[in-house]
Formats: structure tokens, C-alpha cells, sequence
């Protein structure tokens, strides 16, 4: 990608973003503006920023990678990411936007009347936060390197102090607008260069990808390994190598890799010709460059039970993600919500229906990526790979311009939800004029943690999180709606078992725990017994305290599903 056309996209991004912005601040004025917009946010508009919030860096750029170095089984995560809308449409989105509450905490402590579940809910909604941070981060950090050779962690940074500056400045406000904004933006950057990608495609005899066995190198193709990683190859290949193979340094040296491993030293280029299978990092070695390994090595294994556990993670997690249940506190009413909802499962179709095309685009002419590690990059190279020259450059660098909108709207919206939180219920003494000092360590806690985690595919990320939220507020908020006899000790067994045992799980994941077997597909999916443990929990131990049900649970009830009057 040539970098002064992508530094001149997403500089272009970065200054829109902020333009955008000064708009909906200089309408953000009290806590009702900061925190929900003061409820007044027309349901196009909203659906506009829910869109844009939602399709974060594992949308734009890890299910492209994921399909790449995976395979369609893969496209469960875009079915999952827009169905989980579907139930939110179904159960929560009318109620939840009637309880009058500005955060989940507040809509726990309403619905059950105990400061106790407020906290361990506010607790989760910050985890979650973090947790769906991450990815965006090194999102921002993956796009700068590519653009500027610089380290992965000056994206992350570079990223928090934009948005730092956009939530502390204009709230839900502004970011509503700024949010509606990327997603068009998000639109247009995906939308416009696949036209000319498939064009390129189809003149090149539209030849199709291989799923079902290893990818190959369509074109003779120059692979340059920055760091030290040790390979498989399946069968001998002559390649041209110049820097280290297996300790022998070589310049320009012809070369026969023979079936087996390999070691590649780091700042070695190696061209492979046309037909070549794809050598794959070696997962054993633990080098850096095995993001293009699955996070759960064993689906072969295990595929089935990890299917299960990426569709209830995503169908059941959209729910209790916080910066898109805080969208719905910012309609007028329960009716506007769901249209909101209805409108927002367009747009994400819409979005999704590209996804296959750049994956499958990936497979055939960016496979070297597998090799390197990083598949996330897939969206970011096929311009160049497929059209070159000064169109390819414009291309790369709208594609770049989307990717910063990716990570910027989801970052913005997570933050802003967790500064609320951290506001609200850490700080809750310093008031409105000190939310912009939570920001701070909404933003600064995951970006520290970033520089340290690094090593799952960005899409993979996400679906932690999203198993997380399935397993701990999908629950509160679903009994909480529907079911008359949730009490405060059983949300509470249920968040500490449900949630508590799926963040323990995501935890133990990301720090490299069991790397093989049952143990770590139980680990790396969880949601297939977490989801069930939270339901469970909350519903026999409010059975068990029957007598604890809050007072005022009946008047609580029909606020949430009689419809407001309308003027």
C-alpha cells in the first residue's frame, strides 16, 4: 500500500471525524445530552449510529482475515453479528428503552431494587468494554503499520487520543452524528472498491478459491517474514530467498524447501512461484506469527461444538454489548426503538453481504498473508494486489480511510458507555463536569493492555466479548423483562456464574492457556455452557428466595411493556 495516499485517507477520516463532531457539541449542553442524547434521536438517524458503532475493526477487517485463513465456516460470524438484532428486536429493545434507565447498571438497580447488583453489573459492563477494545486497538495498530512501518501500539495510542478528545468534548451528542457519519463511510470505502476488484477478478478469467484443501499462490508472489517463524511445507517447492532459512544466510539464492519445517529468519524475502502451496506458521513453535491459526486449533476436532458456541456468543451477546444497548436509552419512546432495530438489520446486511467477496478475493491473491500472520490485513492489500498503480493507491487509501472509521466509531461508543458507567458509579460524587476524567481510564486501560495482547485475530477478539455479554446480561436482561419472579440474589448468582465463569474463560484464552484439546476449545467458546450456567443460576436461586422479590416489581413491570402515550 503506498503510504502517502493511505496517511492522506485516514488523515482525511481523522479531520471529518472531528469536524462532525464540533457539530453535535455545540448542541451538548446538560447530562441528558452527554449520557443519551437527550432521548431525542430520530430512529433513522440512530439506526445510522448503531450501524456505525457496531461494525468495528472485527467487522471491516478480521471476518475478511478470518474467512481467508479459515474458511466459510467463518461466515457465522456476520450471520451471528446481524440475527443477534433479531433478538434484541424480539425481547429487549421497546422494554428496555421504557425503563427510563441511562446505563445497564441503572436498568439492573431499577428493575430489582439493589444497589449490590448495580455494582457487579457496572463491574461486567466495564470488562466487556475492555474486552471489546482490544481488537479495535490493534486494529488501529495493524492499519498504521501497514500505512507507516511504525509499532503496532503508536495506532492504539493515536487512536485513544482521538477519541479521548471526542467523547470527553461532545458526549452522546456528538458522537451520535459522528457515528452516522462512519457508517456511510464504513459503506463507501468496502462498496466502492470491490466493483473494481471483482472487474480486475473477472479479466483475470475469474478463477475460484480453494476451501477444502491449503491455498496456493495464483501469481508468483514475494513474501517478506519480518519476524522469525518456523513453517510446514507439505511438499518440495523452489523458492528465491534472500536473508536466513534454517540458519544459512542467502542472497538472491535459489533454493529447494524440502517437505517438513522449516525456520525463516526475521527481514528474509522469499518468492514463491505460481501454483506454490502456502507454507503455515507452526502453531507448536509459539511464534509471533500465528494469528492465522484458529482460535480454537482444535475445530477440527471440536468443530461442531465451536459452531455452537460462536452462534450463541453472537446471536444472544448483541444484547448486552453496552455501547449498543446505550442507543436505545437515546430514542423517544419503545416504538422508536424497535423501528430503530428493524432499520439497523438492513444496514448490516448490506454491510455483511461484501464480507465474502474480500475473503474469498483473499484467498486467491493475498494468501502469503497466512504466512506472515497477518490475515487481518486482507481488506487493506487487495488494491494494490489485484489493481496497482495510482487507482490501486486511491483505493488502498479509501479502504484505509474505512478501516480508521472502524476502529474510531466502535471505539468512541465503548468508551463513552464505560466512561458513563465509571462516571456514574465510581465517581459518582464529582458529577457531570468530571465525566470527561473517566474517559481517561476508559480509554488508557485497554490501550496499556493492548501493547501486551496481541496475538488473537481481531474477529476472534470480538467473539470473546460477545460471549461474555451472552453470558451474563442476556440473561439479566431477558428474566429481567419477561420473568416476574427474578430476585437480587439470583442476578446476582447469575452474573458472578454465568458472566464470571465466561470472563475467566476469555482471560485464561488470551493469556495462552491450554492450547489444545477440550480444555481449550471449553475455553476459547464458552458460551455453550456459560450462556445455559447464567440462566440456570438465576433462575433456581430466585426460585429459592421467592420472598425476596422487590416491592415495587409490578408497577416496574408495566412500565416496561405498556406503551408510552403518545402526543
Amino acid at each position: 500500500m503506498n503510504q502517502t495516499y493511505g496517511m492522506a485517507g485516514v488523515s482525511a477520516v481523522v479531520l471529518a471525524t472531528a469536524l462532525v463532531g464540533a457539530l453535535g457539541l455545540r448542541v451538548s449542553r446538560t447530562t441528558s445530552d452527554f449520557y443519551v442524547a437527550s432521548r431525542a434521536v430520530a430512529p433513522r438517524l440512530n439506526a445510522f449510529a448503531v450501524s456505525g458503532e457496531y461494525l468495528s475493526a472485527a467487522s471491516f477487517l478480521g471476518i475478511a482475515g478470518l474467512l481467508l485463513a479459515q474458511g466459510v465456516d467463518m461466515l457465522w460470524f456476520p450471520i451471528g453479528y446481524t440475527a443477534g438484532f433479531l433478538v434484541l428486536l424480539a425481547f429487549v429493545a421497546a422494554p428496555l428503552r421504557r425503563s427510563g434507565a441511562y446505563t445497564l447498571p441503572d436498568f439492573a438497580e431499577a428493575r430489582l431494587e439493589s444497589r449490590a447488583v448495580r455494582r457487579i453489573a457496572g463491574v461486567l459492563v466495564v470488562g466487556v468494554g475492555w474486552l471489546y477494545l482490544l481488537p479495535q486497538l490493534r486494529g488501529a495498530g495493524l492499519t498504521l503499520r501497514l500505512l507507516t512501518g511504525a509499532p503496532g501500539w503508536v495506532g492504539g495510542l493515536v487512536v485513544a487520543a482521538v477519541v479521548t478528545a471526542a467523547v470527553a468534548a461532545g458526549g452522546m451528542r456528538s458522537i451520535t452524528f459522528v457515528q452516522a457519519f462512519q457508517y456511510w463511510l464504513k459503506l463507501t470505502a468496502l462498496l466502492v472498491p470491490v466493483v473494481f476488484l471483482l472487474a480486475a477478478w473477472h479479466s483475470d478469467r475469474a478463477p475460484l478459491p480453494a476451501w477444502d484443501e491449503r491455498p496456493v499462490f495464483h501469481r508468483a508472489t514475494e513474501v517478506r517474514v519480518d519476524r522469525p517463524v518456523t513453517v510446514t511445507v507439505r511438499e518440495p517447492v523452489t523458492v528465491t530467498v534472500t536473508g536466513s532459512i534454517d540458519g544459512h544466510p542467502l542472497r538472491e539464492a535459489g533454493l529447494t524447501l524440502a517437505e517438513g519445517r522449516h525456520r525463516i529468519g526475521a527481514h528474509t524475502g522469499i518468492r514463491f512461484p505460481a501454483g506454490a502451496r502456502v507454507p503455515l506458521p507452526d502453531r507448536a513453535t509459539g511464534s509471533a506469527s500465528n494469528r492465522s491459526e484458529p482460535l480454537a486449533p482444535s475445530r477440527g476436532e471440536h468443530g461442531l461444538y465451536a459452531t455452537y458456541g460462536l452462534i450463541l456468543a453472537t446471536f444472544l451477546g448483541t444484547m448486552g454489548l453496552p455501547h449498543v444497548v446505550v442507543r436505545f436509552y437515546t430514542n423517544p419512546d419503545g416504538r422508536a426503538a424497535r423501528r430503530t432495530t428493524v432499520i439497523v438489520l438492513g444496514l448490516l446486511g448490506a454491510f455483511y453481504l461484501l464480507m465474502p467477496l474480500y475473503g474469498s478475493l483473499a484467498r486467491l491473491y493475498a494468501p502469503d498473508l497466512l504466512l506472515t500472520g497477518d490475515t487481518d490485513a486482507a481488506v487493506l492489500v487487495l488494491p494494490q494486489r489485484l489493481i496497482g498503480g495510482v487507482g490501486g493507491d486511491l483505493l488502498g487509501a479509501l479502504v484505509a480511510g474505512g478501516a480508521c472509521a472502524a476502529f474510531l466509531s466502535t471505539a468512541s461508543g465503548l468508551t463513552m458507555s464505560v466512561a458513563g458507567v465509571l462516571a456514574q458509579d465510581v465517581l459518582p460524587a464529582l458529577g457531570l463536569r468530571h465525566f470527561r476524567l473517566a474517559v481517561i481510564p476508559a480509554i488508557a486501560v485497554p490501550t496499556a493492555a493492548g501493547t501486551v495482547v496481541g496475538g488473537l485475530p481481531v474477529a476472534d477478539a470480538v467473539g470473546l466479548a460477545f460471549a461474555v455479554s451472552a453470558s451474563s446480561f442476556c440473561p439479566l436482561l431477558v428474566l429481567g423483562i419477561w420473568w416476574r419472579g427474578l430476585t437480587p440474589p439470583g442476578a446476582i448468582a447469575g452474573l458472578l456464574l454465568g458472566g464470571g465463569s465466561a470472563f475467566t474463560a476469555v482471560t485464561a484464552t488470551i493469556a495462552g492457556g491450554a492450547r489444545s484439546g477440550w480444555t481449550h476449545t471449553l475455553l476459547a467458546w464458552p458460551a455453550v455452557w456459560s450462556v445455559p450456567v447464567g440462566f440456570a443460576a438465576m433462575v433456581l436461586v430466585s426460585l429459592a428466595t421467592r420472598r425476596r422479590v422487590p416491592p415495587g416489581t409490578a408497577a416496574t413491570m408495566a412500565r416496561l411493556h405498556l406503551p408510552e402515550r403518545r402526543p
